[in-house]
């Protein structure tokens, strides 16, 4: 079980430009290797979250047109069904939500056999207690600090507990995931998450809106360094 270095910043193409995406992912691939480490795909389907974005042909076409890892977060209904076609296109994590998927730990399975890493997502307001087990068949755990569906809500620091909680266990050997948050990440929050344990930070508005994509991901990057206690983190290949 190889570790990865942390912190990890994945941009998330919610706040990009649809209309210029290859450019767009571009802007945060600095070629000295201090840009992205993922670049986070928000696919929503209008009926698991209210909101309608892309699907599987646009992340095949960003695979094709970025060498950053696709970290693809699914907001849909019938994730067993519709996962693992992403895995199989190349996508490197693919996560699903807990509250939406039958059969989870199939699903994983699904997903590893497919080459990609399985992430787990949780809702604020959902449980971190009722998946401890099903998260041993995961890699990766995706903490909502806002309700999915929308870009651009404020962060919820309630959700830290979960990351608290979800640090202890990996530290102590219990999981062995890499803690990821999305949602109202910034300059404003990103310590206070590293604090809490996080290891991978998406962020939408603080980097796509900012003057040079790539310079705030590495900032953002540089502050939670400085918070986090916590360097590196295990994820399987």
């Amino acid at each position: 079980m190889p570790c990865v270095p942390a912190p990890l910043i994945a941009p998330s193409i919610l706040s990009a430009d649809f209309a210029h995406l290859a450019d767009e992912a571009e802007a945060v691939r600095r070629p000295e290797g201090n840009g992205a480490d993922w670049l986070h795909v928000d696919v929503m389907d209008a009926h698991f979250v209210p909101n309608l974005t892309l699907g599987l042909p646009v992340v095949e076409s960003l695979l094709k047109a970025t060498d950053i890892p696709i970290d693809c977060h699914l907001m849909i209904e019938d994730p067993d069904r519709w996962a693992p076609p992403y895995a199989e296109a190349g996508a490197h994590n693919v996560t699903v939500h807990a509250e939406a998927a039958r059969d989870p730990r199939m699903l994983a399975r699904d997903l590893h056999a497919a080459g990609a890493l399985a992430g787990l997502s949780v809702k604020p307001n959902t449980p971190l207690e009722d998946w401890i087990e099903v998260l041993r068949d995961y890699d990766t755990l995706l903490v909502m600090s806002v309700e999915p569906g929308f870009g651009g809500q404020s962060f919820m620091p309630e959700v830290l507990d979960k990351v608290r909680t979800a640090r202890r266990l990996v530290d102590t050997g219990h999981l062995k995931v890499l803690v990821e948050i999305d949602g109202g990440i910034g300059t404003d929050t990103v310590e206070q998450a590293a604090e809490a344990g996080v290891d991978c930070f998406v962020a939408g508005s603080a980097v796509y809106g900012a003057e040079d994509p790539g310079r705030a991901v590495a900032a953002l990057r540089e502050q939670a360094a400085h918070a986090s206690p916590h360097r590196t983190s295990p994820t399987r290949k």
